[in-house]
């Protein structure tokens, strides 16, 4: 039996029972034409194969602020999220007698139609299949169930849980696009406003903030070499990639203000002094400390701790809750 979570908009992870764990860009690649299947030798390609040989590619990133994008509609998006998903589960390498048991993690206020279409997409290569919450499962996964407020930053959406020893409802949770994505966007305007004749792509964007990413005071300055008419230029963008990011503090302020308000009284300083930040936008350098410094002019204290293995959370909490979940609860999702 294998258990595993899956599916983001920038990268998909799983950990397995077997003890493997993998991720891959969340990028899948049909060839365009006859020489594009020749030069491949491929069917479809995944993750940097697809994105670097995507000139002959029909690149699809078929994950948009964590759910399918238009709710699996087009064939073609359907069908990528389909393969993605097997190839995902291909690299946790179950054996072929063995029945796959999934939990895959979702922003946490997916709409049902949504949930819909990821559940109709995996269950082609489950057995079964459990959709839960991307900040419950971080949570679940680290044994953090009581009075704990999880920020989960992915690539489209950011999402806010607080835990208070029970499945989290509606309102425990908030939810907006303001994530890497959004970054990525700010970032690219920025140099194109501020570095004139500079050539860059989207990919090159994600691969700056990834690699210097940071808010509050920079270690160093970050100097990048971009093409101007053909010949790399270099270019100090510390205090772009600084704005860019920064603009993912305002809003985890105004959810964790909306979550901490609205929670019992006796029990808010406790969950003030509990705030889990996870995710890929979590490796953002500062951020936990620019968060914690925001919670304390704000809402007179706080205490923001970064997971250690923000890729993996979601997924290996993903993984107990499929451990810990009785044989008659999968069996009613058959």
């Amino acid at each position: 039996r294998r258990s595993s979570d899956l599916l983001g908009t920038s990268r998909t992870s799983v950990a397995a029972s077997n003890g493997l764990r993998a991720t891959v860009l969340s990028y899948v690649g049909y060839p365009k034409d006859v020489v594009a299947r020749k030069l491949l030798q491929k069917d479809v390609l995944f993750g940097e194969e697809a994105l670097e040989k995507r000139l002959a590619l029909r690149l699809h990133r078929p994950l948009a602020h964590g759910v399918i994008q238009g709710d699996g509609k087009d064939a073609e998006t359907l069908k990528a999220a389909q393969d993605l998903i097997a190839e995902i589960i291909r690299r946790a390498k179950p054996r072929k007698d063995e029945l796959v048991y999934a939990v895959i993690g979702a922003p946490a206020q997916a709409q049902i139609h949504s949930k819909k279409a990821i559940h109709d997409a995996a269950r082609q290569h489950v057995d079964s299949v459990m959709i839960c919450s991307e900040p419950f499962s971080v949570a679940y996964g680290l044994d953090m169930l009581d009075d704990t407020l999880v920020i989960d930053i992915g690539a489209g959406t950011t999402d806010l849980c607080r835990m208070h020893g029970t499945m989290p409802e509606e309102t425990d949770q908030v939810m907006f696009d303001i994530a890497g994505d959004a970054v990525d966007a700010e970032l690219s305007r920025r140099i194109t406003e501020t570095c004139p004749g500079a050539q860059f792509t989207i990919h090159m964007v994600k691969d700056i903030k990834e690699r210097y990413g940071f808010v509050g005071e920079p270690s160093e300055r970050c100097i990048v070499d971009l093409p101007v008419d053909g010949k790399p230029t270099p270019f100090d963008l510390t205090d772009q990639i600084r704005a860019a990011c920064s603009i993912l503090i305002e809003p985890i302020l105004k959810g964790i203000q909306k979550l901490v308000s609205s929670f019992d009284p006796e029990f808010q300083t406790k969950l003030k002094s509990r705030v889990l930040l996870a995710g890929g936008g979590s490796m953002v350098k500062g951020l936990d400390t620019a968060v914690e410094k925001a919670m304390k002019e704000r809402l007179g204290s706080g205490k923001v701790i970064r997971i250690e293995e923000p890729i993996y959370g979601g997924a290996n909490g993903a993984l107990k809750i499929a451990h810990d979940m009785p044989a008659e609860f999968w069996e009613q999702l058959q």
